[in-house]
């Protein structure tokens, strides 16, 4: 069955062109990955980033799909995007200029990702300046400096080459987006984090060969793995079914409705948004301060260590709030209740209208807890494996979240256009019958 659904993606013209699209587009993500900023002492830069494992930087290496240990031009990645997003999201709640564009449809979604571009470009210059003035104090353990002439001509070049780099990223999602299949960004993310499984993998067994880990030991770790991918696999499509009734009406000489159905809350109703959200505001400040020998600066910088308490319980509260935060822009209760109540629709046992906006909303808040303790546990679970058994890589967490949500998305958008092609050729050639949907 799954052979066959292969073989029918490649019969679609317009599916095969948007995947081979996709490709396409990663390709060219990943090649740029490895061209070099100029400027960078690559050897040192190398042997200094060999001791930042399981800090905040390695964290922000694996978004980068390796790109800020060989500082490309995509060294900032798609993180200043993502910051910028927020930003915007934030500000939509209080500017009522924003909340207006928001309501406005599509012409009003333009503006803000137009805004979002332009908060993006600022935020890449200032983040490249910083790392610039970081990488002029840097050297590796045997001494030797990182940049090999430092100066406002090298700092000019780092900050233009860095703004480039995610401007062309932001272009490269969008175009994805537009023409291949599923999200642009989040796909990125998505073949920045699954390049670096190969090396994951290969340290594992180069662990075992030498015997600093056991067979039994990675037995039991490839099982813990492959438990964790089938309960965020299970949780991530978790609905809590609201039952929702319709009144029959009688239009003309026909009666219409009657029929019973159900409104499908989702448990993670935001998705992977709020660890990414969390960790790119984390991550902001505290990349600069890796980078910058500022004294307080580098408290914080300390303070902020995957496995650390302070940054624990912050990127835990980050994630609750939004992901309270984020359910509560994309899905608004108000408007789902007046909506049914248009259309003949009501909750058997509650009034339509404000107690059925009510109830929604009470009912959404409950299992957006438990959503929002799902991710945070997720989220948490490499400091635990990295600092209690060892694990010489990064696997849960957000990580783990954006491969696995991501690739549930894309594959049902590639469903959707089997089944919106397979639907009208049925209709063109028998013109009746029945379709039989997936068990």
């Amino acid at each position: 069955m799954v052979t066959s659904g292969f073989q029918n993606i490649f019969k679609i013209p317009e599916l095969k062109k948007r995947i081979l699209c996709t490709f396409a587009l990663l390709a060219v993500y990943r090649i740029g990955v490895h061209v070099p900023t100029p400027g960078i002492d690559a050897v040192a830069l190398a042997s200094f980033f060999s001791g930042t494992k399981g800090t905040l930087l390695d964290l922000f290496n694996v978004f980068s799909g390796g790109a800020l240990e060989r500082l490309s031009v995509f060294a900032l990645g798609i993180m200043p995007y993502i910051s910028a997003s927020i930003i915007l999201q934030l500000l939509t709640v209080v500017i009522p200029h924003l909340e207006r564009l928001s309501k406005e449809g599509e012409q009003g979604r333009k503006k803000i990702t137009q805004y979002t571009r332009y908060g993006t470009v600022v935020l890449s210059i200032i983040q490249g300046f910083g790392i610039s003035i970081g990488l002029e104090s840097m050297s590796s353990p045997g001494g030797a400096p990182v940049v090999i002439d430092p100066g406002w001509a090298f700092r000019l070049m780092t900050v233009i080459t860095l703004t480039a780099g995610t401007a062309f990223i932001m272009w490269l999602g969008e175009q994805i987006t537009e023409r291949g299949i599923g999200n642009g960004i989040s796909l990125i993310i998505f073949a920045g984090i699954v390049a670096g499984m190969p090396v994951a993998v290969g340290n594992t067994f180069r662990l075992m060969t030498t015997g600093e880990m056991g067979i039994f030991a990675v037995l039991l770790l490839m099982i813990f793995m492959i438990s964790v991918v089938a309960i965020i696999v299970f949780v991530e499509q978790g609905q809590r079914r609201i039952p929702v009734q319709y009144a029959k009406r009688v239009v003309g000489r026909r009666m219409y409705g009657g029929q019973s159905t159900h409104l499908p809350l989702k448990v993670n109703t935001s998705g992977v948004i709020p660890p990414i959200f969390a960790s790119s505001i984390i991550m902001f400040p505290a990349t600069l301060a890796n980078f910058v020998n500022v004294p307080w600066m580098q408290t914080v910088a300390n303070a902020m260590v995957p496995g650390h308490v302070a940054y624990e319980l912050l990127y835990v509260a980050f994630i609750v709030f939004f992901c309270y935060f984020y359910t509560a822009v994309t899905f608004n209760p108000v408007d789902v209740a007046e909506n049914m109540k248009k259309h003949g629709g009501y909750i058997p046992g509650i009034r339509p209208g404000k107690r059925t906006a009510d109830y929604i909303d009470r009912v959404l808040t409950r299992i957006t807890l438990g959503g929002a303790i799902y991710v945070s546990a997720v989220c948490v679970l490499p400091s635990v494996l990295m600092t209690k058994f060892n694990v010489p890589f990064y696997f849960g967490g957000t990580a783990l979240l954006i491969v696995v949500g991501v690739a549930i998305d894309t594959v049902a958008q590639i469903e959707s256009h089997m089944l919106t092609r397979h639907y009208e050729g049925f209709l063109k050639k028998s013109g009746g019958g029945r379709i039989k949907g997936r068990r």
